[in-house]
């Protein structure tokens, strides 16, 4: 099977079993999205959501975050790990939009990653979440699964993206990262894939090549 018929097959049972499939982060607005995904790099996105509930009530603005005390801010947001790097990125992030952005977060790629401790994936989940998207999200999930399913044979994340933008349709960009987290957490895991309850076993390169090894039961 190739990769477009993979992908075909993929989209159907994503589409059938997390139609539902959207941001973990809550967020009510683009500000609090860059935040948080800002803050969710190699930290959960339930850690990151118990922090921002504070963070927010405390900093609802750009304008209101961007005349914080960094070390108030590290205080809050400490649990999601690289604390000080991370405060000060999201304090300089609210100090671009109020004063070069006249307060609204740019909702353009070219400016997003300009923004300290924004890169294309922060700037694609903004993007894709709140305008058309121009990109796939590529995290760690979208990362395995793409690998196993022989969508890509790439392990970089730009060169990943672009295989993925070739394959899914562009009006499904942004709900099928959302998808394929939650077809990640549940299912395609880093450890212990549950490949033999998964219904995409036969068209996954990584089971394929697990069973003619013979060592299904250890995946």
């Amino acid at each position: 099977m190739n990769k477009k018929d993979r992908a075909a097959k993929l989209m159907e049972f994503l589409d059938t079993k997390y139609s539902d499939a959207k941001c973990s982060l809550e967020h009510k607005n683009p500000f609090e999205l860059i935040v948080a995904t800002v803050l969710s790099a190699q930290c959960t996105d339930e850690r990151v959501n118990k922090v921002t509930g504070e963070l927010f009530d405390k900093y609802p603005t750009p304008d209101k975050m961007s005349k914080a005390n960094v070390e108030d801010i590290m205080n809050i947001v400490r649990p999601t790990g690289f604390y000080k790097n991370k405060a000060h990125n999201i304090l300089k992030i609210a100090e671009a939009i109020c004063n070069k952005y006249e307060g609204m977060l740019p909702l353009e790629i070219k400016e997003l990653v300009k923004l300290p401790g924004v890169g294309r994936k922060t700037a694609n989940v903004v993007i894709g979440n709140f305008s058309e998207p121009v990109g796939i999200v590529v995290d760690t999930h979208v990362k395995r699964i793409a690998g196993r399913l022989g969508l890509t044979c790439s392990d970089k994340p730009d060169i990943i993206e672009k295989d993925l933008m070739t394959l899914i349709p562009k009006n499904k960009w942004n709900v099928f990262s959302h998808q394929m987290i939650d077809f990640g957490r549940e299912i395609c895991s880093a450890r212990k894939p549950k490949c033999i309850k998964c219904d995409l076993s036969e068209y996954c390169e990584y089971f394929q090549k697990k069973k003619r090894g013979g060592i299904i039961e250890k995946i």
